[in-house]
């Protein structure tokens, strides 16, 4: 088992969206890369706390490479706007790949050079070994599976049926 850490704007739909994938075993949204300790939502939303809203993800690479978690996540966010997807604004809202490896910090930055012709502007991506992930309080964890029909600025449908459980 291996964890990478996304942000991609609002955590809900990035965490649905990865719940599908064969391969991934868990996932926890959290607040990820910030100054204070066991942050609140609340404290995040006012984006003194330097977090992004994360979403952790534990996976069977045996089964999904990180490679291929990659593909799906630029599939999920506009990796050229700053601190903000969808209508998600703020700090908290920016878009990062953080990891535990070097060898994972060369597969993304491998993976993202090869990205950059395919955009007319910067990737502006924030890559950095995962900090400080605090988990999110238990409302926001598969907030969209307790939801139906709640909030998401994500297409959860952009994961072909054969990639999905």
């Amino acid at each position: 088992m291996k964890k990478i850490w996304f942000a991609g704007g609002c955590f809900w739909g990035v965490e649905a969206y990865f719940r599908q994938l064969s391969g991934v075993l868990n996932t926890t949204v959290g607040y990820g890369q910030g100054s204070k300790d066991r942050p609140t939502y609340e404290l995040v939303c006012t984006g003194m706390t330097g977090h992004a809203e994360v979403c952790e993800v534990t996976y069977e690479e045996k089964i999904i490479s990180l490679q291929k978690l990659l593909e799906h996540f630029f599939r999920i966010i506009d990796p050229t706007t700053l601190n903000r997807q969808g209508p998600d604004e703020g700090t908290q809202y920016r878009t990062g790949i953080y990891y535990e490896s070097e060898a994972d910090r060369k597969v993304i930055i491998d993976f993202i050079d090869k990205m950059k012709p395919h955009y007319a502007a910067p990737i502006v991506v924030e890559v950095e070994p995962v900090g400080r992930f605090f988990p999110a309080e238990d409302y926001h964890q598969r907030y969209l599976e307790k939801t139906p029909g709640g909030y998401c600025h994500i297409n959860l449908s952009l994961a072909k049926p054969d990639e999905r459980k």
